[in-house]
């Protein structure tokens, strides 16, 4: 039998549009595999979308509701016995980014425990791959959607650094709603070995002009970060893109944070509507910060930097207005009292999963008003680093 490393070399010299038949093949001819499926998760995070031929996408499958999604939302391999043989359940997930779930159904006699090692292995490879092959196929961008994209939401997902992601020192998620018509609303990332850099923005108006919008503030900022650029200037090189585009008619709400890996120091830059919500020992509040003007809405506006401490333990909420400023068909804000609940009651989820429950309480909330805004949360677990103080400066 080959290495287990192989797979790799196997899947890089696969066609893009191919690299899923290729899984199936390699399965087959070195576990005994009969049946091999991958199931992609959808832009509301709320399906599993087979992956096939035409439309490249079948059924889908609950990802609350089914055996492959019980892997998926664990990020854990499941193991599933009956009379037709075995089926493994195994996350295909990058960096804590989940991407979908890969089905292997093997003979009884062809299954043993410690071979689950090397078939999330195999789909550890396979996630890999898929994220290099969507630069030159639409085959798992298609497997996607449950529905059609507006073109404002094709554009803003393709905007996207990811749906999730971890390392050492935190956890991060986020999602946008609704999934197939959002807007303005947008988040981008960006680690380094000491930093992590996170902006969430707002873009005002709707459909194309609000997504294109978006697009050109979140590209100023990410020229500006690549240019080496400190928070300050980058926030001025956008402001100065959005209101030479625009002057002043349209402009973008924007939290943009510089997070110190090793001391959790956070620099941040508050233009806007986007706001922070801090969970700390079990108690819930805003952070208060000194409210600047939105990127464009004036010429030359000076930005200044501000700064506060996260702690080992902190989870971070970043909410944009079309999550705090719902009202409930009583009139009462979700700010005001459910989001505390919300929060508290999905203390226990990681952060990948985090922004699609509090969005479904969110949709609980409103009741059976129609939302008028996009909405985007964003939630940050902070472990820090071992030498990092464990008492609030």
């Amino acid at each position: 039998m080959s290495r287990p490393e192989g797979v790799e070399r196997i899947l890089r010299n696969a066609a893009p549009h191919a690299l899923f038949d290729k899984v199936r093949d390699v399965l087959a001819q070195r576990y005994g595999a009969h049946a091999v499926e991958l199931l992609m998760a959808d832009y509301a995070m709320t399906r599993l979308q087979p992956v096939t031929d035409l439309p490249d996408t079948a059924e889908p499958l609950s990802v609350h509701a089914s055996a492959q999604g019980r892997a998926f939302g664990a990020q854990e391999a499941y193991v599933v016995t009956d009379r037709a043989g075995v089926t493994v359940h195994l996350p295909v997930s990058v960096r804590g980014d989940r991407l979908a779930v890969l089905s292997v159904g093997l003979p009884v006699d062809a299954y043993a425990p410690d071979r689950l090692g090397e078939l999330q292995d195999v789909a550890d490879a396979l996630a890999h791959e898929i994220l290099v092959a969507e630069r030159d196929t639409d085959v798992f961008l298609r497997a996607r959607r449950a529905t059609r994209l507006t073109l404002a939401a094709e554009m803003q997902w393709q905007l996207l650094p990811g749906r999730s992601c971890s390392r050492p020192e935190y956890d991060l998620g986020g999602q946008l709603e609704p999934a197939y018509a959002i807007f303005g609303d947008c988040f981008d990332w960006s680690t380094s070995a000491g930093h992590l850099t996170l902006t969430v923005n707002n873009g005002m108006g709707e459909g194309i002009d609000a997504a294109l919008l978006t697009n050109l503030a979140v590209s100023a900022l990410r020229n500006a970060r690549r240019g080496g650029l400190g928070l300050v200037d980058q926030a001025s090189l956008a402001d100065q893109a959005v209101y030479g585009q625009h002057q002043g008619r349209q402009y973008l709400a924007m939290l943009l944070m510089r997070f110190c890996l090793p001391t959790g120091e956070v620099e941040i830059i508050d233009a806007g509507s986007p706001r922070i919500w801090r969970l700390r020992q079990g108690v819930v509040e805003a952070v208060e910060l000194e409210a600047q003007l939105p990127l464009g809405m004036f010429e030359d506006t000076v930005y200044t930097v501000q700064r506060f401490q996260v702690l080992p333990g902190d989870r971070l909420f970043f909410l944009s207005d079309g999550v705090y400023d719902v009202a409930s068909p009583g009139g009462e804000l979700y700010s005001l009292h459910a989001l505390a609940r919300a929060v508290t009651n999905t203390r226990l989820l990681p952060p990948s999963q985090v922004p699609r429950a509090i969005l479904e309480e969110l949709a609980g909330h409103r009741g059976q008003i129609d939302a008028e805004d996009d909405a985007m949360v964003v939630c940050l677990d902070w472990h820090g680093r071992p030498d990092t103080a464990l008492v609030e400066p």
